[in-house]
């Protein structure tokens, strides 16, 4: 069986401090069938200059204002021809070269419609902060505050036709409602590749702020109620606890 393509979408916007070595960790990737789509939002530092720069084995490129992250995401879901879907953050890198390849042979041997695995959150220095080994999924594990780590998640190009893209109502929220929309509301099958797939710089907007914290709950909570979670309140509750333990 040939290999599968897979479409790599990367969001940027003034990612002059990252976006390099995100890129090279794509290009070194010896998976032999990749389509690199990069969307940004109109960078004003010397990001373009950056990406420019790699041009040649970049196969979309496109830089204009957006409605964040997610709307971005979904501009490159658009431009998407692989077999297989999947996002690498401007600022985070591949844990390996072969990466793609294991997630590739995982889609093929499994017959799965979602693939994902684990994460580390590291810190300017490169050192392990957070791990984040998200396990084997489990019917109702979204009841209890379960979800995989949405920067390890690659599915099937079919599954954005048959039950739609990121909904950016949902703010910081958006690629947690897209999971629990396609596992759990849909039943779609996901099957966990138990290696470390990313290395995460530590942030996001949803996390600097105890505001932007309570906003993200809000997003959260809507997302878990529109999409059948049984126990929202006990899921808001655990699903930040469950961060606990990946400190240890």
């Amino acid at each position: 069986m040939p290999d599968l393509k897979i479409s790599l979408i990367t969001v940027t916007y003034n990612a002059g401090d990252t976006i390099k070595r995100c890129i090279e960790s794509v290009l070194a990737q010896d998976h032999c069938d990749i389509q690199y789509i990069i969307i940004d939002g109109g960078s004003t530092d010397e990001t373009l200059s950056i990406i420019n720069s790699y041009k040649q084995r970049i196969q979309i490129f496109v830089s204009e204002p957006d409605k964040g992250i997610y709307d971005a995401m979904n501009k490159g879901i658009k431009f998407a021809n692989g077999d297989i879907v999947g996002t690498l953050n401007a600022d985070d890198v591949f844990a390996g070269t072969d990466v793609l390849s294991c997630v590739a042979a995982a889609f093929e041997q499994q017959n799965a419609p979602i693939v994902y695995g684990n994460l580390n959150y590291i810190n300017l220095r490169g050192d392990v902060i957070r791990r984040w080994d998200a396990g084997e999924y489990k019917k109702g594990a979204f009841n209890w505050g379960w979800m995989p780590p949405h920067p390890t998640f690659y599915c099937r190009i079919e599954l954005f036709e048959r039950f739609g893209s990121y909904n950016i109502q949902y703010g910081t929220a958006a690629d947690y409602e897209l999971m629990v929309r396609f596992m759990h509301k849909n039943k779609m099958d996901a099957y966990y590749l138990n290696k470390l797939i990313i290395k995460m710089s530590l942030g996001g907007v949803s996390n600097k702020t105890f505001t932007n914290r309570l906003e993200a709950w809000k997003f959260d909570f809507k997302a878990m109620g529109n999409n059948g979670v049984f126990f929202p309140h006990l899921a808001i509750i655990f699903k930040p606890l469950r961060k606990l333990v990946q400190y240890i």
